[in-house]
């Protein structure tokens, strides 16, 4: 068994779909991977919202489901669980969902042909405090930039980050590759939303990127690892 959890703590984990049966497939296939954890179920975003007194370290989102649909259920999700990685689970497949869905606050992409290997390597990710993007995902999307902006500096490696920046600097970095605003970040770390503007602006010139999609994707094709 290759628990999600780690030993003697238990993951509370809140699945969000409107079809019965994946719901209850999935929660037999997380309590077979691991026992350790509590899952909670709603069958649409109104009623994952009314849930958000609880406590979620992670939730697992379709963006298609009655009511509050595609990128608006995510965002609803995100104003509800400012602080919660949301994983989206989807039958889509497009790059350009997956990118939107990053620019929306989601901390990975998984969809829902993966394997369950795949999806418990994923979640695992997530959970370890990356990102998780599928393969499809980094294929090169609308990355022209405009004509009238000069490229980026290269980016910089994963060892030479931490040379770079600041601890500070590199905490504001990973909570927002992470999917927290900045008003979360600010709250977390106790320094005014304009101060994670600089520290933000200061790791996008070291990853070479313009903004923290980008910094998502760059992360990405480091394999994860970029803050560890």
């Amino acid at each position: 068994m290759n628990a999600l959890a780690p030993k003697g703590t238990q993951l509370n984990l809140l699945v969000v779909d409107d079809h019965t049966l994946f719901r209850q497939g999935l929660k037999f296939l997380l309590r077979d991977l691991d026992e350790n954890l509590g899952i909670t179920e709603a069958s649409d975003c109104t009623q994952a919202v009314a849930l958000k007194d609880n406590r979620f370290d992670l939730i697992l989102l379709d963006l298609h489901m009655p009511g509050t649909v595609g990128l608006d259920a995510l965002t609803a999700m995100k104003e509800a669980y400012e602080a919660t990685r949301i994983v989206v689970l989807s039958g889509e497949e497009d790059p350009r969902l997956v990118r939107r869905a990053i620019e929306n606050g989601a901390t990975g992409f998984v969809p829902k042909s993966s394997t369950p290997e795949l999806l418990l390597s994923a979640l695992q990710i997530v959970l370890s405090g990356s990102v998780y993007l599928p393969p499809l995902a980094l294929k090169d999307i609308d990355t022209e930039p405009p004509r009238d902006v000069p490229p980026p500096p290269p980016p910089a490696s994963p060892n030479t980050l931490s040379t770079l920046l600041s601890p500070r600097q590199l905490e504001v970095l990973h909570k927002a590759i992470v999917g927290k605003p900045n008003k979360v970040i600010a709250r977390e770390l106790d320094i005014s939303e304009g101060t994670v503007k600089a520290h933000l602006a200061a790791a996008f010139l070291a990853l070479g990127v313009r903004n923290r999609t980008e910094a998502v994707y760059v992360a990405a094709r480091m394999g994860m690892q970029i803050l560890n």
